[in-house]
Protein backbone atom coordinates (compact mmCIF):
# COMPACT_ATOMS: atom_id res chain seq x y z
CA UNK A 1 0.00 0.00 0.00
CA UNK A 2 1.39 3.41 -1.00
CA UNK A 3 1.77 6.27 1.48
CA UNK A 4 -1.05 8.10 -0.30
CA UNK A 5 -3.34 5.05 0.08
CA UNK A 6 -2.52 5.00 3.78
CA UNK A 7 -3.45 8.66 4.04
CA UNK A 8 -6.74 8.18 2.21
CA UNK A 9 -7.72 5.04 4.17
CA UNK A 10 -10.11 3.97 1.43
CA UNK A 11 -11.84 7.37 1.15
CA UNK A 12 -12.71 8.28 -2.44
CA UNK A 13 -11.15 11.40 -3.90
CA UNK A 14 -13.62 13.84 -5.41
CA UNK A 15 -12.66 15.64 -8.63
CA UNK A 16 -14.03 19.07 -9.49
CA UNK A 17 -13.24 21.76 -12.03
CA UNK A 18 -11.07 24.65 -10.88
CA UNK A 19 -13.84 27.12 -11.74
CA UNK A 20 -16.18 25.43 -9.26
CA UNK A 21 -13.82 25.70 -6.26
CA UNK A 22 -12.12 29.03 -7.15
CA UNK A 23 -12.98 32.47 -8.42
CA UNK A 24 -10.54 33.31 -11.21
CA UNK A 25 -9.91 37.04 -11.69
CA UNK A 26 -7.43 39.14 -13.67
CA UNK A 27 -5.28 41.74 -11.95
CA UNK A 28 -5.05 45.44 -12.81
CA UNK A 29 -3.04 47.06 -15.58
CA UNK A 30 0.52 47.91 -14.56
CA UNK A 31 3.71 49.07 -16.28
CA UNK A 32 7.35 49.63 -15.39
CA UNK A 33 6.75 53.38 -15.74
CA UNK A 34 3.89 53.19 -13.24
CA UNK A 35 6.16 51.37 -10.77
CA UNK A 36 8.95 53.88 -11.35
CA UNK A 37 6.61 56.81 -10.72
CA UNK A 38 5.11 55.26 -7.56
CA UNK A 39 7.87 53.42 -5.68
CA UNK A 40 6.86 51.62 -2.52
CA UNK A 41 7.05 48.41 -0.50
CA UNK A 42 4.34 46.28 -2.13
CA UNK A 43 5.59 43.70 -4.66
CA UNK A 44 4.11 43.76 -8.16
CA UNK A 45 3.26 40.25 -9.39
CA UNK A 46 2.62 40.14 -13.12
CA UNK A 47 4.07 37.89 -15.85
CA UNK A 48 6.90 36.25 -13.90
CA UNK A 49 7.43 34.32 -10.68
CA UNK A 50 9.55 37.15 -9.24
CA UNK A 51 8.16 40.65 -8.54
CA UNK A 52 8.27 43.08 -11.45
CA UNK A 53 9.11 45.77 -8.91
CA UNK A 54 7.68 47.42 -5.80
CA UNK A 55 4.93 50.03 -5.68
CA UNK A 56 3.18 52.20 -3.08
CA UNK A 57 -0.28 50.61 -3.40
CA UNK A 58 -1.76 47.11 -3.20
CA UNK A 59 -4.84 45.46 -4.65
CA UNK A 60 -4.56 41.95 -3.16
CA UNK A 61 -4.28 40.71 0.42
CA UNK A 62 -4.14 37.16 1.79
CA UNK A 63 -4.86 35.70 -1.65
CA UNK A 64 -1.47 34.24 -2.58
CA UNK A 65 -2.04 31.92 -5.57
CA UNK A 66 -1.72 33.29 -9.08
CA UNK A 67 -1.12 31.99 -12.62
CA UNK A 68 0.69 33.90 -15.35
CA UNK A 69 -1.72 34.60 -18.22
CA UNK A 70 0.54 35.66 -21.11
CA UNK A 71 4.11 35.72 -22.37
CA UNK A 72 7.06 33.37 -22.06
CA UNK A 73 6.09 32.36 -18.51
CA UNK A 74 2.47 31.57 -19.36
CA UNK A 75 0.96 29.02 -16.99
CA UNK A 76 3.56 29.62 -14.27
CA UNK A 77 2.29 29.37 -10.71
CA UNK A 78 3.00 32.25 -8.33
CA UNK A 79 2.78 32.41 -4.54
CA UNK A 80 2.85 35.79 -2.85
CA UNK A 81 1.79 36.15 0.77
CA UNK A 82 0.41 39.33 2.36
CA UNK A 83 -0.43 42.55 0.57
CA UNK A 84 0.77 43.01 -3.00
CA UNK A 85 -0.26 44.45 -6.37
CA UNK A 86 -1.49 41.84 -8.87
CA UNK A 87 -0.92 42.90 -12.49
CA UNK A 88 -3.13 42.27 -15.49
CA UNK A 89 -0.95 39.35 -16.68
CA UNK A 90 -1.69 37.29 -13.60
CA UNK A 91 -4.89 35.45 -12.63
CA UNK A 92 -5.84 35.25 -8.96
CA UNK A 93 -7.26 31.93 -7.77
CA UNK A 94 -9.46 32.77 -4.79
CA UNK A 95 -10.75 29.67 -2.97
CA UNK A 96 -14.50 29.87 -2.42
CA UNK A 97 -14.72 27.45 0.52
CA UNK A 98 -11.77 27.09 2.91
CA UNK A 99 -13.43 24.05 4.48
CA UNK A 100 -13.24 22.23 1.16
CA UNK A 101 -9.75 22.98 -0.10
CA UNK A 102 -6.56 24.18 1.58
CA UNK A 103 -4.87 27.10 -0.17
CA UNK A 104 -1.36 25.71 0.20
CA UNK A 105 -2.53 22.29 -1.01
CA UNK A 106 -3.90 23.92 -4.17
CA UNK A 107 -0.57 25.69 -4.73
CA UNK A 108 1.42 22.43 -4.57
CA UNK A 109 -1.20 20.70 -6.72
CA UNK A 110 -1.08 23.33 -9.46
CA UNK A 111 2.72 23.14 -9.52
CA UNK A 112 2.35 19.39 -9.98
CA UNK A 113 -0.19 19.95 -12.79
CA UNK A 114 1.95 22.41 -14.76
CA UNK A 115 1.88 20.20 -17.87
CA UNK A 116 -1.95 20.04 -17.72
CA UNK A 117 -2.09 23.84 -17.42
CA UNK A 118 0.32 24.32 -20.34
CA UNK A 119 -1.91 22.04 -22.43
CA UNK A 120 -4.66 24.63 -21.96
CA UNK A 121 -2.45 27.47 -23.27
CA UNK A 122 -2.26 28.69 -26.85
CA UNK A 123 1.13 29.38 -28.40
CA UNK A 124 0.22 31.07 -31.67
CA UNK A 125 1.76 34.54 -31.47
CA UNK A 126 2.01 35.64 -27.85
CA UNK A 127 1.50 32.60 -25.56
CA UNK A 128 -1.76 32.97 -23.62
CA UNK A 129 -3.95 31.17 -21.10
CA UNK A 130 -7.69 31.77 -21.37
CA UNK A 131 -9.58 31.94 -18.07
CA UNK A 132 -12.44 29.94 -19.54
CA UNK A 133 -10.10 27.06 -20.34
CA UNK A 134 -8.49 27.27 -16.92
CA UNK A 135 -11.88 26.99 -15.19
CA UNK A 136 -12.36 23.57 -16.79
CA UNK A 137 -9.17 22.11 -15.29
CA UNK A 138 -10.09 19.02 -13.27
CA UNK A 139 -8.46 18.87 -9.82
CA UNK A 140 -8.53 16.17 -7.11
CA UNK A 141 -9.99 17.11 -3.71
CA UNK A 142 -9.19 14.60 -0.97
CA UNK A 143 -10.44 15.15 2.62
CA UNK A 144 -9.12 18.35 4.18
CA UNK A 145 -7.12 16.40 6.77
CA UNK A 146 -5.30 14.58 3.95
CA UNK A 147 -4.65 17.87 2.16
CA UNK A 148 -3.09 19.34 5.31
CA UNK A 149 -0.83 16.31 5.81
CA UNK A 150 0.33 16.56 2.18
CA UNK A 151 1.05 20.26 2.74
CA UNK A 152 3.00 19.49 5.91
CA UNK A 153 5.22 17.00 4.11
CA UNK A 154 5.82 19.07 0.98
CA UNK A 155 6.34 22.32 2.87
CA UNK A 156 8.99 20.60 4.98
CA UNK A 157 11.04 20.12 1.81
CA UNK A 158 10.56 23.69 0.60
CA UNK A 159 11.47 25.01 4.06
CA UNK A 160 14.54 22.80 4.19
CA UNK A 161 15.63 24.09 0.78
CA UNK A 162 15.12 27.69 1.91
CA UNK A 163 17.07 27.13 5.14
CA UNK A 164 19.90 25.36 3.34
CA UNK A 165 20.07 28.08 0.69
CA UNK A 166 20.21 30.80 3.36
CA UNK A 167 22.87 28.91 5.32
CA UNK A 168 25.11 28.23 2.32
CA UNK A 169 24.63 31.77 0.98
CA UNK A 170 25.69 33.23 4.34
CA UNK A 171 28.70 30.89 4.40
CA UNK A 172 29.62 31.90 0.86
CA UNK A 173 29.36 35.61 1.73
CA UNK A 174 31.59 35.12 4.77
CA UNK A 175 34.22 33.21 2.81
CA UNK A 176 34.22 35.81 0.03
CA UNK A 177 34.78 38.54 2.61
CA UNK A 178 37.67 36.56 4.11
CA UNK A 179 39.20 36.03 0.69
CA UNK A 180 38.83 39.72 -0.22
CA UNK A 181 40.36 40.76 3.11
CA UNK A 182 43.42 38.56 2.82
CA UNK A 183 43.86 39.33 -0.86
CA UNK A 184 43.96 43.06 -0.16
CA UNK A 185 46.24 42.51 2.85
CA UNK A 186 48.71 40.24 1.04
CA UNK A 187 48.79 42.25 -2.19
CA UNK A 188 49.11 45.72 -0.66
CA UNK A 189 52.83 46.44 -0.65
CA UNK A 190 54.43 49.43 1.05
CA UNK A 191 56.48 51.78 -1.10
CA UNK A 192 59.99 50.37 -1.43
CA UNK A 193 59.03 46.86 -0.33
CA UNK A 194 58.90 45.49 -3.88
CA UNK A 195 59.66 46.62 -7.38
CA UNK A 196 56.71 47.63 -9.52
CA UNK A 197 56.86 47.22 -13.28
CA UNK A 198 54.48 48.06 -16.14
CA UNK A 199 52.62 44.95 -17.21
CA UNK A 200 54.21 45.04 -20.65
CA UNK A 201 57.67 44.49 -19.14
CA UNK A 202 56.77 41.29 -17.30
CA UNK A 203 53.89 39.90 -19.34
CA UNK A 204 52.95 39.45 -22.99
CA UNK A 205 49.40 40.22 -23.99
CA UNK A 206 47.37 38.70 -26.81
CA UNK A 207 44.19 40.13 -28.29
CA UNK A 208 41.50 37.80 -29.64
CA UNK A 209 40.61 36.79 -33.18
CA UNK A 210 37.83 38.59 -35.10
CA UNK A 211 35.37 35.73 -35.41
CA UNK A 212 32.46 36.52 -37.71
CA UNK A 213 29.15 36.24 -35.87
CA UNK A 214 27.36 35.02 -39.00
CA UNK A 215 29.66 31.96 -38.89
CA UNK A 216 28.82 31.04 -35.29
CA UNK A 217 27.65 27.45 -35.03
CA UNK A 218 25.82 25.27 -32.50
CA UNK A 219 28.74 22.83 -32.30
CA UNK A 220 32.44 22.72 -33.12
CA UNK A 221 35.28 24.56 -31.37
CA UNK A 222 34.20 26.86 -28.49
CA UNK A 223 34.77 30.62 -28.62
CA UNK A 224 35.28 32.61 -25.40
CA UNK A 225 33.54 36.00 -25.70
CA UNK A 226 33.38 38.92 -23.28
CA UNK A 227 30.03 37.62 -21.99
CA UNK A 228 31.71 34.40 -20.83
CA UNK A 229 33.95 36.21 -18.33
CA UNK A 230 32.25 36.47 -14.95
CA UNK A 231 34.86 38.33 -12.93
CA UNK A 232 36.58 35.25 -11.51
CA UNK A 233 36.26 32.35 -13.92
CA UNK A 234 35.29 31.67 -17.52
CA UNK A 235 31.75 30.35 -17.88
CA UNK A 236 31.00 28.37 -21.04
CA UNK A 237 27.35 27.62 -20.23
CA UNK A 238 26.34 30.00 -23.04
CA UNK A 239 28.97 29.57 -25.71
CA UNK A 240 29.27 29.93 -29.49
CA UNK A 241 31.26 27.60 -31.73
CA UNK A 242 33.16 27.82 -35.01
CA UNK A 243 34.75 25.69 -37.69
CA UNK A 244 38.30 26.66 -38.77
CA UNK A 245 37.40 25.61 -42.34
CA UNK A 246 35.17 28.69 -42.61
CA UNK A 247 38.12 31.12 -42.42
CA UNK A 248 40.32 31.85 -45.42
CA UNK A 249 42.35 34.68 -43.91
CA UNK A 250 43.97 34.51 -40.50
CA UNK A 251 44.20 31.35 -38.44
CA UNK A 252 41.77 31.29 -35.49
CA UNK A 253 43.59 28.23 -34.12
CA UNK A 254 46.50 30.52 -33.18
CA UNK A 255 44.22 32.05 -30.53
CA UNK A 256 43.88 28.96 -28.37
CA UNK A 257 43.09 29.11 -24.65
CA UNK A 258 44.20 26.30 -22.37
CA UNK A 259 43.68 25.52 -18.70
CA UNK A 260 45.42 28.10 -16.51
CA UNK A 261 45.15 31.04 -18.93
CA UNK A 262 44.10 34.43 -17.52
CA UNK A 263 41.65 36.42 -19.64
CA UNK A 264 40.18 39.91 -19.51
CA UNK A 265 37.08 41.48 -21.07
CA UNK A 266 38.14 44.53 -23.09
CA UNK A 267 34.71 46.10 -23.72
CA UNK A 268 31.03 45.82 -22.93
CA UNK A 269 29.31 45.36 -19.58
CA UNK A 270 32.09 43.08 -18.30
CA UNK A 271 34.96 45.45 -19.17
CA UNK A 272 37.95 44.96 -16.89
CA UNK A 273 36.66 41.71 -15.43
CA UNK A 274 39.10 38.85 -15.13
CA UNK A 275 38.46 35.21 -15.96
CA UNK A 276 40.69 32.27 -15.02
CA UNK A 277 40.24 29.47 -17.55
CA UNK A 278 39.97 26.34 -15.45
CA UNK A 279 38.55 23.88 -17.98
CA UNK A 280 40.31 20.93 -19.62
CA UNK A 281 38.69 21.66 -22.99
CA UNK A 282 40.69 23.90 -25.31
CA UNK A 283 38.82 27.05 -26.41
CA UNK A 284 39.58 30.05 -28.61
CA UNK A 285 39.88 33.76 -27.98
CA UNK A 286 37.32 36.12 -29.52
CA UNK A 287 38.04 39.74 -30.33
CA UNK A 288 37.75 42.14 -27.37
CA UNK A 289 38.96 39.39 -25.07
CA UNK A 290 42.62 39.56 -24.04
CA UNK A 291 44.98 36.93 -22.66
CA UNK A 292 47.86 37.55 -20.24
CA UNK A 293 51.05 35.54 -20.84
CA UNK A 294 53.36 36.18 -17.84
CA UNK A 295 57.14 35.85 -17.92
CA UNK A 296 57.54 32.76 -15.72
CA UNK A 297 60.97 33.86 -14.52
CA UNK A 298 59.44 36.97 -12.94
CA UNK A 299 55.77 36.33 -12.39
CA UNK A 300 53.74 33.45 -10.99
CA UNK A 301 50.59 32.94 -13.08
CA UNK A 302 48.24 32.57 -10.09
CA UNK A 303 49.89 35.53 -8.32
CA UNK A 304 49.07 37.66 -11.38
CA UNK A 305 45.49 36.35 -11.37
CA UNK A 306 44.87 37.23 -7.71
CA UNK A 307 46.45 40.65 -8.18
CA UNK A 308 44.37 41.45 -11.27
CA UNK A 309 41.19 40.74 -9.31
CA UNK A 310 42.04 43.79 -7.17
CA UNK A 311 42.30 46.04 -10.25
CA UNK A 312 38.83 45.68 -11.76
CA UNK A 313 37.81 49.26 -10.94
CA UNK A 314 41.16 50.64 -12.15
CA UNK A 315 40.79 48.77 -15.46
CA UNK A 316 37.22 49.97 -15.91
CA UNK A 317 38.31 53.60 -15.40
CA UNK A 318 41.27 53.00 -17.73
CA UNK A 319 38.74 51.88 -20.35
CA UNK A 320 36.95 55.21 -20.11
CA UNK A 321 34.05 53.99 -17.96
CA UNK A 322 30.60 55.17 -18.94
CA UNK A 323 28.14 53.34 -21.15
CA UNK A 324 30.72 52.17 -23.72
CA UNK A 325 34.02 51.36 -21.99
CA UNK A 326 36.80 50.18 -24.28
CA UNK A 327 40.21 48.94 -23.12
CA UNK A 328 43.28 49.01 -25.32
CA UNK A 329 46.11 46.51 -24.98
CA UNK A 330 48.66 49.35 -25.05
CA UNK A 331 46.97 51.09 -22.11
CA UNK A 332 47.01 47.86 -20.10
CA UNK A 333 50.67 47.15 -20.86
CA UNK A 334 51.83 50.72 -20.16
CA UNK A 335 49.64 51.90 -17.27
CA UNK A 336 48.91 48.79 -15.25
CA UNK A 337 51.74 48.42 -12.72
CA UNK A 338 52.48 44.97 -11.29
CA UNK A 339 54.33 44.31 -7.99
CA UNK A 340 57.22 41.85 -8.40
CA UNK A 341 58.18 40.26 -5.07
CA UNK A 342 60.53 37.23 -5.18
CA UNK A 343 58.95 34.15 -6.75
CA UNK A 344 59.11 32.36 -3.40
CA UNK A 345 57.03 35.12 -1.82
CA UNK A 346 54.60 35.04 -4.74
CA UNK A 347 54.18 31.30 -4.24
CA UNK A 348 53.54 31.79 -0.50
CA UNK A 349 50.84 34.38 -1.21
CA UNK A 350 49.29 32.17 -3.89
CA UNK A 351 49.14 29.19 -1.51
CA UNK A 352 47.15 31.24 1.02
CA UNK A 353 44.79 32.87 -1.46
CA UNK A 354 44.19 29.67 -3.40
CA UNK A 355 42.90 28.00 -0.24
CA UNK A 356 40.25 30.70 0.13
CA UNK A 357 39.51 30.53 -3.59
CA UNK A 358 39.01 26.75 -3.48
CA UNK A 359 36.74 27.03 -0.44
CA UNK A 360 34.69 29.82 -2.01
CA UNK A 361 34.42 27.94 -5.31
CA UNK A 362 33.36 24.71 -3.61
CA UNK A 363 30.54 26.52 -1.82
CA UNK A 364 29.55 28.38 -5.01
CA UNK A 365 29.36 25.12 -6.96
CA UNK A 366 27.84 23.16 -4.09
CA UNK A 367 24.97 25.59 -3.52
CA UNK A 368 23.11 24.92 -6.81
CA UNK A 369 23.81 21.18 -6.49
CA UNK A 370 22.27 21.08 -3.01
CA UNK A 371 19.26 23.10 -4.14
CA UNK A 372 18.79 20.78 -7.12
CA UNK A 373 18.97 17.73 -4.84
CA UNK A 374 16.35 19.15 -2.47
CA UNK A 375 14.15 20.09 -5.44
CA UNK A 376 14.33 16.52 -6.74
CA UNK A 377 13.37 15.21 -3.30
CA UNK A 378 10.43 17.59 -3.22
CA UNK A 379 9.32 16.54 -6.71
CA UNK A 380 9.63 12.84 -5.83
CA UNK A 381 7.33 13.13 -2.81
CA UNK A 382 5.03 15.57 -4.60
CA UNK A 383 4.50 12.99 -7.35
CA UNK A 384 3.81 10.28 -4.77
CA UNK A 385 1.36 12.41 -2.80
CA UNK A 386 -0.52 14.12 -5.62
CA UNK A 387 -1.06 11.26 -8.07
CA UNK A 388 -4.70 10.54 -7.34
CA UNK A 389 -6.83 7.93 -9.14
CA UNK A 390 -9.17 9.37 -11.79
CA UNK A 391 -11.57 6.46 -12.15
CA UNK A 392 -14.49 8.43 -10.76
CA UNK A 393 -14.33 11.32 -13.28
Amino acid sequence: MSYLDKLLQGVEVEWKTLGVVCEIKTGQSVSKQMISDNPGVYPVINSGREPLGYINEWNTDNDPIGITTRGAGVGSITWQKGKYFRGNLNYSLTILNDNEIDCRYLFHLLFYMQSDIHALCTFQGIPALNAGNLKNLQIPIPPLSVQKEIVRILDSFTELTAELTAELTAELTARKKQYDYYREKLLSFEEGDVEWKPLGEVCDFQNGFAFQSNLFKDSGLPIVRITNINGVNVDLSDVKYFSPDDYNSGNPLNYAIVKGDILIAMSGATTGKIGYYNLDEKAYLNQRVGKFIPNKELLNNRFLFHFLLTKNEFLYVLAGGGAQPNLSSNAIKEKLLIPIPPLSEQERIVAILDKFDVLTTSISEGLPREIELRQKQYEYYRDLLLTFPKNNI
